[in-house]
This record gives C-alpha cells, structure tokens and sequence, in this order.
C-alpha cells in the first residue's frame, strides 16, 4: 500500500472501531465470550514454517541470532553461508521453494490427527509474511514460494471441517533483526517502512528481552494493519499473539485490534477468539495462554496451552529430539481435564513435507482420538481434574520434565451423564481404584454422592467388574491393556 492507502486503511479500522458492538476499551472487550466451537475443540495444531526453515539450524529465532556475533547461529553461518553482507537473511528468501507443499496432505494428515482448529503462523519474528499482502512486497505470494500458503491452507481446511486460525508474531520485529546493525551486514540504514528489515531497532538488556524499547507510532500502525489485514482478508476465528505484545506501548493498538476483530466477526456472524500470553489482556477480555506448560490445578476459566512435538525447536531443524507421543496424549488429557485446551505445535521442512517424525506422532494421537476422543471433545471440567500422586509443576516452559505418571493418576472429564475416568498408565494387573468416587456420608462431606449405573472401557469388548465403597470405585479388568492411557465411562444418574 501507498501512503494514502495506509491512511485509508487506518481510517477503516477506526471506523469499524466505531460500529461497535465493541469499542477499545477494556471494558468494553471484557464482553468477549469464549466461542462455543473453542471450548468444544480441545485439540489443535500449531504451524511453524517459514523462511528460518531454510537452514534449519538452531531454532526459529537464527533470524536473531545469525547476526548475534558468538553465537552458534553466527558462526554456523559464516562457515556455512559466508560473511553476513554477501549472503544475509533475505538471501534464504529464494532458497525457500516449497516445491513440496501439499495442502491435500497437510489437512488430511490434521483430520487424522483428530484436530478440529488448525493455526499456521502467519508472520513470525523476521517479518516474513507467509501470506498475499498489500502492506509489504515481503511475503510468500510475492517471493520465496510465490504462494497464498494462508489461503490454500485455510481453503483446504475447511473442506474437512477443520477451523482455521492464525498466529502473528509481528511485533518482536521491532528489535529482532537489531544485531545487524553492528558490524558490516546486509542490514543497515536507511531501512523504511515497508522494508523487509524495517525497523531492526537496538536491543536493551538483552538478559531482559520483555525490556526491550518501545516500540514507535509508526511500527504499531504498522502492526495494527498487518494484523487487521489478516483478518479482513482470511476470517480467522482464532488469532494467536505471541509473548512481546504486553509491552505498554502495544497496548492502545492491542485494544484497537480486539475491537476491530471482535467487531468484524459480529458482522459476519461468527464465533471468535484471541489469546494471549503473560497479562497482556486484562482477564476476561481474550484467552490466556501458557507456552510449552500448564496449570497444575482445575481453573474456573478456560485456557490454552501450546507447546511443540520437538523439544529443541518449533521450527524444523536438523537433528530435533522429539517427545513420546504417549507423554503427549498424556498431557491432552491433563490440560483438557482442567479447563483447557491444546495446541500442538509442528515444523514442516522448507520444501513443504511434514518429517515423518512430526507426521507419526499426530497419526498416534489420532488414533487414540478415534477410540477415545467422547473423553476429550464437548466435554466439560468434572468438580476435581483428577486424583494422583504426580504433580505437574505449574507454568512456561516445563513440557520438557518427565511427568513419572503411574497408575493411580487418573484424570476426569464429563459430559451430560457420563463422567470419564481417564487412567494415564494402565496397571498390568488390571486393577483401578479411584479414589474421587469412594461411598461416602453425603451428609458429612462434599463428596460424590450420585448413583453409578454402570462402567465400560473406550477401546475394549470387555465388560469391566466393577464395586464402589468407602474407598472408591474398584474396576477389575483382565483383558485391557496398553501403553496409553485408558478411558472408563462412568454412567451416573
């Protein structure tokens, strides 16, 4: 867009502000209602890919650190690539073909997978637009792949289904390419608006990165576009904002984009949904969530969790270690049993295939989605998440540590009249108690006091044997076994 154009465009935006229901105001975004689709959804899938893919060394933030000098991204790349002016970042861009990318593939591996929202990143910290943008000649459709990889995707999605979303990591762009800047590179001034680079501001306390400087005018107006963009040309219902965005200079243009956002969808007739890391919403006005971790305990509102197949990346890169899937689905039911969601990050490769890796754990997931998954979809938090005596330790950045789950970890979910018993490491033996069900004086305690009905096991022919006594409702099973967690459907009355 020309200069006018973005004028244009920002007098839009206030002029959707101003058609209400919403306005940006937090009070007035505190109206927001999680979608009932969302709440319904329980799994999702998280796409990285982009031009970091390219050299696939590190992980999604070498843009950064290939300029960092000392860093292992710098000397990777000097050895591998040559010196930083002959060849920078924005030299990749060609490099970056997709020659492989499939969009029949990719949804048909999600469906099977069991996802019911999908949400790909549709700019990553180094500024490249995985989209058609008339706000910068940067982006896929234009260079790289020259592709619509939003558009294609999201068409391809919801043939089967499966809802689309996206995910704009834009603002960390104000500092991310600032290294650059320090010794001779290919980024250097002048650098405008516009331009792919723009603005690769100096870094403050780099011990601190949520102290970096504000960010100017002139880049939120930017941000502001880019992200309304988004919506206006591909109707999200999800958009997922990444951490930097709490900054208080974001926050009067954060506002603004809830309520165009949440304007837009009014208009259309649509459910949809932001969320948000680290406060940068007041509660109440989007969705929180928690990066690469989760809460330890039942919330009374709902959440999301988003973390990665791969432990040392959410990018593709060469020699990833990846989580069981088992730990995974472990996790799933967790996160589901306390009110929440999960999105589940992949790393395609940059010529568009999904490594084998990635691809095998989303097909165990499915599978155990399609024999299990009335225990997660729909359902409800049950009055306690679960009984055990592992302890997952709440907050970022702790999907790494080995839960240890044993036998008696049992996690809960309910819908209507059936509550499910969700047994994460199944006993050899065959045997169950659980405890939150024990034959109790309802007088007494605030305990359960419904009347069961009867117990079946997901999966099984078997019929379990089943008693309930003061110690909890007993289940002997003989021929049920498995290395993944078991589901028993509890009917009550």
């Amino acid at each position: 867009m020309n200069t006018l154009n973005r004028l244009t465009y920002l007098k839009t935006i206030d002029n959707v502000i101003a058609s209400g229901p919403f306005s940006d105001t937090w009070d007035s975004l505190s109206a927001f209602r999680v979608p009932e689709w969302y709440a319904h959804a329980k799994f999702g899938i998280f796409i990285h890919w982009g031009v970091y893919s390219v050299p696939a060394f590190g992980n999604e933030w070498y843009p950064r650190n290939m300029y960092k000098r000392g860093s292992p991204e710098f000397e990777h790349h000097v050895n591998t690539y040559g010196p930083h002016k002959a060849f920078g970042y924005k030299d990749f861009i060609p490099l970056f073909k997709a020659e492989k990318f499939d969009t029949t593939n990719w949804a048909d591996l999600f469906a099977q997978a069991g996802a019911k929202y999908v949400v790909p990143v549709a700019e990553h910290h180094d500024g490249f637009q995985m989209y058609q943008s008339d706000l910068s000649e940067w982006n896929a459709a234009e260079k790289g792949p020259h592709r619509d990889v939003l558009g294609e995707l999201r068409q391809a999605l919801a043939q089967r289904g499966i809802t689309f979303g996206a995910s704009t990591h834009r603002v960390e762009h104000w500092f991310f390419m600032g290294h650059g800047k320090e010794f001779e590179s290919d980024i250097h001034e002048p650098l405008r608006c516009g331009d792919f680079y723009w603005p690769a501001q100096t870094e403050g306390d780099q011990q601190d990165l949520f102290s970096q400087p504000a960010p100017s005018a002139g880049f939120m107006e930017d941000w502001l576009m880019r992200c309304c963009e988004i919506v206006d040309n591909y109707r999200p219902k999800l958009i997922f904002f990444d951490w930097w965005i709490q900054q208080s200079a974001v926050k009067p243009y954060l506002r603004k984009f809830a309520a165009y956002y949440y304007n837009r969808a009014a208009h259309w007739g649509e459910e949809v949904v932001i969320t948000y890391k680290h406060d940068a919403f007041p509660f109440g006005c989007a969705v929180p969530d928690v990066e690469r971790g989760q809460f330890a305990d039942i919330k009374p509102f709902f959440w999301q969790a988003d973390t990665t197949v791969a432990k040392d990346s959410w990018c593709y890169t060469e020699g990833n270690t990846y989580k069981n899937p088992r730990d995974l689905i472990c996790d799933l039911c967790d996160i589901v049993s306390k009110n929440g969601v999960m999105l589940l990050n992949i790393g395609p490769k940059a010529d568009g295939t999904i490594p084998h890796e990635d691809a095998g754990i989303l097909r165990e997931i499915g599978a155990w989605l399609r024999v299990n998954g009335e225990a997660i979809y729909g359902t409800s938090c049950w009055r306690t998440s679960g009984e055990g005596p592992v302890r997952i330790r709440e907050g970022h950045f702790t999907d790494g540590e080995d839960r240890g789950f044993t036998s008696r970890d049992i996690r809960f979910t309910i819908k209507g009249n059936k509550l499910y018993a969700i047994v994460l490491a199944y006993p050899a033996d065959g045997k169950v108690c659980i405890s939150s069900l024990a034959k109790l004086d309802p007088m007494s305690l605030p305990s359960f006091s419904g009347i069961i009905k009867g117990v079946d096991v997901l999966g099984f022919d078997e019929k379990p044997l089943w008693q309930r006594d003061e110690k909890g409702l007993s289940i002997q099973t003989h021929g049920v076994a498995g290395r993944y967690p078991v589901v028993f459907r509890v009917t009550i009355d």
